[in-house]
């Protein structure tokens, strides 16, 4: 997915400093037949692989979770996610887990500083060491 969403579609559509209608439409009809793949996978179970939480929902999740929800590109309405219900059911069903939760608040830089844990060492990091748990840096 990463190559045709992020790198193809995202970036014509999003950071291209021209846009040529050839790309985007290239690369939005292709992320759009992923959508319909995913859409009709999860018709028939609650994730990718089946029955169980795997390996495919966390590669896949990132990319195609964010862009469902509106969080990428801002495109949801160019390419009218809306109609994936399934992919968006499993999208909101895969942000309610804990692990998922903490995950995404690994590395990241932006946003509420509860949610922010720039380094994580030890599971109670999540606990003791989020943004706005920790003194602010002096400006000397």
């Amino acid at each position: 997915s990463a190559p045709y969403l992020g790198g193809g579609f995202g970036h014509f559509y999003a950071y291209a400093p021209e846009k040529f209608e050839y790309p985007i439409n290239r690369f939005a009809m292709e992320v759009k037949r992923q959508l319909d793949v995913l859409d009709r996978n999860l018709a028939d179970r609650d994730y990718m692989a089946g029955d169980e939480y795997s390996i495919a929902d966390m590669a896949i999740w990132p990319w195609y979770g964010a862009l469902v929800k509106g969080l990428v590109y801002e495109a949801g309405e160019f390419l009218q996610v809306h109609e994936y219900k399934n992919v968006i059911r499993w999208t909101d069903q895969l942000a309610q887990r804990e692990p998922v939760k903490r995950g995404r608040m690994v590395n990241r830089t932006f946003g509420d500083p509860a949610s922010q844990l720039r380094e994580r060492h030890d599971s109670s990091d999540f606990e003791t060491r989020t943004q706005d748990k920790l003194e602010p840096e002096s400006s000397n």
